[in-house]
């Protein structure tokens, strides 16, 4: 008996780890893209459609962003 307590509770922990994970990595809301849309056009264009260089362009600009931008920038690890 112990061991059908045990199967389930690891399956509970690996599906809330991999919907944190699913959490910290899934893209920006609408209103994060609204903020950073002008910023994003001006300074990263050629990453348009490829998030994870957008983000890194993004952070590598965050002095020069707006401070809206750089909100949601800093909110999401940058």
């Amino acid at each position: 008996m112990t061991k059908t307590i045990r199967i389930p509770a690891a399956a509970l922990i690996l599906s809330l780890a991999a919907s944190s994970l699913a959490y910290a990595q899934s893209g920006p809301s609408l209103q994060e893209q609204m903020a950073c849309r002008s910023d994003a056009g001006k300074l990263c264009s050629e990453h348009v459609g490829k998030p994870p260089q957008m983000n890194a362009c993004l952070k590598a600009n965050k002095e020069k962003l707006s401070d809206s931008c750089r909100k949601v920038v800093e909110s999401r690890g940058g």
